[in-house]
């Protein structure tokens, strides 16, 4: 998978950080969080159409990719998101039909990872929300998965450390990133699973639970095949270094 480009017409949960230089106690995200989403509701009331057009000159002058916003007529206005792509658990991908020239066949559908940090560039609305926003993604990978699996992050660093927060399914991601500017050290976005604790197995079905098990089965077989190389490896070393040893004795 390499990062590409689709296009895209048309309360806050969870809040943690990464320490950059010392470890920290975790802050009560949640009332920083509910404070980011009320500010930024706030500010999109606030925000007349000739204010939103001047940010986005102003975007558009910042800017160093050339992926600049529009503004129509009715004041709904168009631009680009970058989302990063990190997901830890296999997704399921829908294939080709199986059959005779793949006419009358049931569609495919495998499970594999994702590579991490693929970068994937969507063309959006104002009017588009987060939830539209992980459809659209899943769509671009052809992910077969229920979108309620996943959520959408985002990330931007205050006082010299990096937060991470989850974005409500209402809330609206190209606004976020005109009010934060193009800077993506700022302000990014990133597509992980739901972060509920347990896994909710319920939610997958039974091709996709069966290709888990594949997938876990080979792991397992993998894994086994190194811990046996390196006990082979380690009996090896061991048997030369006792030969070693008995060699002197025998020369006495």
């Amino acid at each position: 998978m390499s990062s590409g480009y689709s296009s895209l017409e048309e309360d806050s949960e969870e809040y943690f950080f990464t320490a950059r230089t010392s470890f920290l106690r975790k802050p009560n995200g949640k009332v920083s969080v509910n404070k980011d989403v009320e500010k930024e509701r706030e500010l999109r009331t606030e925000f007349s159409r000739e204010e939103i057009r001047q940010k986005i000159e102003q975007y558009n002058c910042l800017t160093k990719d050339h992926l600049k916003m529009t503004q129509s007529s009715s004041g709904v206005y168009t631009g680009f998101v970058k989302v990063q792509m990190d997901l830890r658990r296999p997704v399921t991908v829908r294939g080709g039909q199986r059959g005779a020239g793949g006419a009358g066949g049931a569609v495919v559908q495998e499970a594999f990872y994702l590579p991490r940090g693929v970068i994937n560039t969507l063309h959006i609305s104002s009017n588009n929300t987060v939830r539209q926003v992980i459809v659209a993604l899943l769509n671009k990978f052809t992910v077969a998965d229920n979108p309620a699996k996943y959520a959408l992050y985002k990330r931007y660093r205050r006082e010299e450390q990096v937060y991470v927060c989850k974005l409500a399914d209402g809330e609206q991601p190209l606004f976020l990133r005109l009010v934060a500017g193009p800077d993506s050290d700022t302000l990014s976005f990133v597509l992980r699973e739901q972060q509920i604790g347990e896994v909710m197995w319920d939610a997958f079905s039974i091709p996709e639970l069966r290709n888990f098990l594949r997938i876990l089965d080979k792991e397992e077989k993998e894994q086994e095949e190194a811990v046996l190389r390196r006990y082979d490896s380690y009996r090896h070393r061991l048997q030369e270094a006792m030969t070693e040893v008995r060699r002197p004795a025998q020369r006495i």
